[in-house]
């Protein structure tokens, strides 16, 4: 049987194969510790890596012990306190034992197993019990960009493509193959010649034999150890490289009732988001649409930072979404996601108009639809008005925040994976 071992050595010659058993052995634990640093990180912080103490107990392993057998008596060297005979004391109870993780007033005791995740280690743990709702799409890929991909080996390229291997495994190939027949009858010759010195020693054929012993060497040594025939340079060619990619619109009230903590909380959610999906597609676009009565297409400063005032007209965002998917991104093309965040004040008027937009013009183009209602009241029209989107449409998906501290435990319902 064939045993592999794979000692290519990362970052600071760790072993990346004994690292990822690790943390697949405990994961759990690492799990417990990446949901507990969640709760008191900012958004901002998100893509760092996290510090990870592990009980000492969940560490312990059951092991076996060999001795020789029946009672001894014996002492260790480097004893100084007994002789061969005593008898110990039991230590009392508590005491002893390695000590665990009780206080001691010795100042001495067993610590936790601490270690460093990186970013992307972090964030896989934590995005494990997510995924995109239907994330396939029957046109996923783009032919746009190119990407060069090896393509075996040429004949002729630059020095800096040379494949020694390659190149000297075709000129010992060249060479067994041109001096192989050569090789083969000196060998027999010199066989020949040992029989006859042995059996007629004065033979006339031991002189042509050795002449033609030592011509098949000189023409075996012209054989050149390398030639440029043998020479092989890596190809790369490049082809239509087929790419996923998505856009993010990001939907925002900026009426007067949407206050500067509240744009703080729907900035984290849709940072949170574009951390997920930028984990799940190669290529991400993002826009920014703001409203208060009018809807208008935004960088990001101007969408969180930009003070407005005056009512809510929330189907002028959804209109100027509609519209945007329509010139700008294919549904065939691009997976379209929609997050929506407001504090649910709207003009009573204006929801039916929102759920007319919602059901024919924004709800068949996207892959998913997240709304966030900011409010620290009870639920208004809009709400209601959602809800009846959200029960006939399966990419819908509403929650509600009050704090900051609902961010991340929202953010999981809405991606929660699907029991199958």
């Amino acid at each position: 049987m064939s045993r592999f071992i794979d000692r290519r050595l990362n970052g600071k010659h760790k072993s990346a194969v004994n690292r990822r058993r690790f943390l697949q052995r405990y994961r759990q634990q690492i799990k417990k510790a990446v949901d507990q640093a969640i709760e008191g990180r900012s958004i901002t912080d998100i893509g760092q890596g996290e510090k990870i103490n592990i009980p000492d107990k969940d560490l312990s392993e059951p092991n076996f012990g060999y001795d020789q057998g029946g009672v001894q008596e014996r002492a260790l060297p480097g004893n100084e306190e007994f002789i061969k005979g005593d008898r110990v004391k039991r230590p009392p109870q508590g005491e002893g034992g390695g000590g665990g993780n009780q206080a001691s007033n010795e100042g001495e005791g067993e610590d936790d197993f601490a270690f460093e995740i990186s970013r992307e280690e972090f964030l896989q743990f934590f995005f494990e019990d997510l995924e995109l709702p239907d994330l396939v799409k029957k046109e996923l890929a783009t032919m746009e960009e190119m990407k060069s991909i090896r393509a075996g080996f040429t004949s002729s390229g630059v020095p800096t493509n040379l494949h020694v291997v390659r190149s000297l495994r075709g000129a010992m190939q060249r060479r067994i193959a041109l001096g192989g027949k050569s090789k083969r009858r000196v060998k027999e010759a010199q066989q020949e010649l040992e029989q006859l010195r042995e059996e007629e020693p004065n033979s006339p054929l031991i002189h042509a034999l050795e002449d033609e012993i030592k011509q098949l060497k000189a023409k075996i040594n012209k054989i050149p150890y390398i030639d440029d025939f043998d020479l092989r340079y890596r190809n790369r060619v490049t082809v239509p490289h087929p790419s996923t990619q998505a856009v993010m619109i990001c939907l925002m009230d900026v009426s007067g009732s949407m206050t500067q903590d509240k744009k703080e909380i729907a900035k984290r959610f849709f940072m949170l988001l574009y951390l997920f999906l930028n984990r799940n597609y190669e290529k991400i676009k993002i826009v920014f649409i703001r409203h208060h009565t009018q809807a208008k297409e935004v960088d990001e400063e101007e969408f969180f930072y930009s003070r407005e005032t005056g009512g809510t007209i929330v189907s002028s965002a959804l209109a100027m979404a509609a519209e945007v998917i329509h010139e700008r991104f294919s549904p065939s093309a691009w997976n379209i996601y929609i997050a929506q965040a407001s504090d649910g004040d709207n003009w009573d008027d204006d929801n039916p108009k929102c759920s007319q937009l919602l059901s024919e013009h924004v709800m068949p183009l996207v892959q998913y639809f997240a709304y966030i209602d900011i409010r620290s009241h009870q639920q208004g029209g809009l709400w209601r008005t959602y809800e009846a989107i959200m029960a006939q449409h399966e990419n819908f998906a509403m929650e509600q925040i009050e704090n900051a501290k609902d961010i991340y435990p929202v953010f999981r319902s809405l991606f929660k994976k699907k029991i199958s």
